[in-house]
């Protein structure tokens, strides 16, 4: 059985594993932005359904980061809660 010092090591491991996640995830929001405004100038004057749809394909690409951030930033404060416990 693993000892409590193990176990919040452990969790602190974890915690960085999900830290740094949380930065990738970040980074592909901002890339996924930078698409959103590039793509938005294509489509002034375009029209075109394929720059539509690859827009709307990224809007959706975000909002789905947005949620997998929440979901870890959520995750990490139980994971503090329960160190704090221990």
């Amino acid at each position: 059985m693993a000892s409590v010092a193990e176990l919040k090591a452990a969790i602190d491991v974890a915690l960085q594993q999900i830290g740094d996640g949380q930065s990738a995830v970040q980074a592909a929001g901002e890339k996924l932005t930078e698409a959103q405004q590039t793509l938005a100038g294509a489509l002034e004057g375009s029209g075109h359904e394929t720059v539509e749809a690859a827009q709307a394909s990224l809007t959706q690409a975000g909002q789905e980061l947005e949620e997998c951030l929440a979901a870890t930033l959520v995750a990490v404060e139980q994971a503090q809660l329960y160190v704090a416990a221990l």
